[in-house]
């Protein structure tokens, strides 16, 4: 820790210099001997000066001195051990990829190998609260089901809703999967994890994913029993081969095994030891990692700011704040030309400016007391986002032409389902700041849903108008009873149940869509 001991800013220092310069001459003022030197002879001065009995107490300028050098020596930035960088999460990122291959249905463990897969999902989430996890499913093609969200009950609703039947492209490939998860960790701010949930990885992607050698940690929990077990179908019978005998899916543990190395292996188990043991390499890597590069040196000079304070209240003479605070408010009530500003005084107004007000608001969660506190456009922006007000945060970001601020104004666009506008906005923010990986991913993700939204649009009944084929009268309609429909409720309900559609067919279609735009 001593040999650690350094000053972040050592200029500062520098300003003690003006601190032993005020103490110096100060006592020379106060000195009366020093003032009569030159006119009473030295012999005669002794008798004719008395001594200031406040002589050699502690005075006023002995504390503004003190308050300068502390203050000097608190900006010099005295530190010793180091921290993590502001903004990253103190939980690692995790990307969980599943493997939602035929041979995931296995009964080889109970209810299947893909059910016990989503319950160890549950379990994760469960260990590591509030962190950022992402969800991606392969099978021959991998598709990113969540981007890292610290939302467990949405992660949990997707995970749920995977099946085997979903996936566009069937086999397996595990480096493409691999390949995925690194993409969704680049705009992690943190070193991240990649988690593997699957019977086995295939002989060509072994080589990729034994010599993987990424910055990001990879942990394979395998799921399957040596034993094996016969691969169900959807119709509840039983998968065969070509020639028609039943296929029976073993786990490769020897091959799993040649695995160790760059990757963590394991195997499920009943009592939660492969969690545990999952949750601690994600905290081993992170800490690693953190302790490595992706720290700063901890800035421990405003723990000096307590002193500073209790040293300040000493120079707090009786009558000599009261006429100075007085004077202070009656400029600043003679200053408000508006009688209802002066009514608004506040400790806040005195001393802080608009934007550090919002600053505080927003570090409360209070967002729409930050917007309304903001100068700054950029950060009324964000504050109004973060209220979920998106059509006012694109007012305040447009006064901007920067790469955040467009990116921003994507990220709300989007969530007004203004997909167009969004996807200029991403563009424009790529213009100004090249390979910017999260405005890549998110320009991504709103042309999928453009291109989503416009077959949906295609796929609507149209109206042909076309004439009928016969017309035929009820002839015995007065025997019919009397009575009053709801047209406008009966519509709304029957609109509502057309529009019903679970998540797996949602993903089914969402993974069928990027197969075909990759020609997979």
């Amino acid at each position: 820790m001593i040999a650690d001991f350094h000053f972040l800013r050592p200029w500062w220092l520098l300003a003690i210099l003006t601190a032993i310069a005020i103490a110096w001459l100060a006592s020379r003022q106060s000195d009366i001997r020093l003032r009569w030197r030159d006119i009473i002879a030295p012999q005669l001065l002794d008798h004719l000066v008395s001594d200031d009995p406040s002589r050699g107490r502690l005075q006023p300028y002995h504390i503004t001195a003190i308050l300068i050098a502390l203050g000097a020596f608190a900006m010099a930035g005295p530190t010793w051990e180091r921290e993590l960088p502001p903004f990253v999460q103190d939980e690692a990122p995790l990307v969980i990829a599943i493997d939602l291959s035929q041979t995931m249905d296995a009964i080889d463990v109970t209810p299947s190998r893909l059910e016990r897969a989503k319950l160890k999902v549950h379990d994760v989430l469960a260990a590591r609260p509030a962190a950022r996890t992402a969800i991606i499913a392969y099978a021959g093609s991998s598709h990113l089901v969540l981007p890292l969200t610290d939302d467990a009950g949405l992660v949990r609703t997707y995970v749920d809703s995977l099946a085997t039947r979903i996936m566009p492209v069937p086999g397996k490939n595990t480096a493409g999967a691999l390949a995925a998860a690194e993409t969704v960790l680049q705009s992690a701010q943190a070193p991240g994890t990649i988690l593997l949930m699957t019977d086995g990885v295939e002989a060509a992607s072994f080589d990729q994913v034994a010599g993987f050698s990424g910055n990001n940690n990879v942990v394979l929990l395998a799921i399957g029993t040596v034993e094996g077990g016969p691969v169900k179908t959807g119709d509840g019978g039983f998968a065969t081969d070509s020639a028609g005998n039943r296929l029976f899916a073993k786990l490769d543990v020897d091959g799993l095994k040649r695995l160790q190395g760059n990757v963590s292996v394991a195997t499920f188990t009943d009592d939660g030891s492969d969690v545990r043991w999952i949750v601690e390499r994600i905290r081993t890597h992170f800490a690693q990692k953190a302790a490595e590069a992706e720290t700063r040196w901890r800035d421990f000079g405003w723990w000096l700011t307590i002193p500073i304070v209790l040293l300040a209240a000493l120079s707090f003479r009786r009558g000599w704040v009261v006429r100075w605070a007085g004077m202070l408010l009656a400029l600043h009530l003679i200053a408000s030309p508006d009688p209802s500003m002066a009514a608004d005084l506040n400790f806040a107004n005195m001393w802080l400016t608009p934007d550090q007000q919002g600053r505080l608001a927003y570090e409360r969660d209070d967002y729409s007391g930050a917007a309304g506190a903001f100068r700054d456009n950029e950060w009324r922006g964000v504050a109004l986002y973060r209220a979920g007000k998106f059509s006012e945060a694109i007012d305040a970001f447009a006064a901007l032409d920067t790469a955040d601020a467009w990116y921003n104004q994507g990220n709300a666009l989007l969530h007004l389902n203004r997909l167009d506008q969004a996807v200029a906005a991403y563009k424009r923010a790529l213009e100004l700041r090249k390979d910017w990986p999260e405005a890549k991913a998110n320009l991504a993700i709103a042309e999928r849903l453009v291109v989503l939204q416009k077959e949906e649009e295609e796929e609507q009944p149209q109206d042909p108008n076309l004439k009928p084929d016969e017309i035929q009268f009820d002839d015995k309609g007065k025997q019919g009873k009397k009575g009053k429909v709801d047209i406008s409720e009966q519509t709304a309900d029957t609109w509502m149940k057309n529009i019903e559609v679970s998540p797996a067919d949602l993903l089914a279609r969402k993974f069928a869509i990027e197969a075909r735009g990759s020609g997979q």
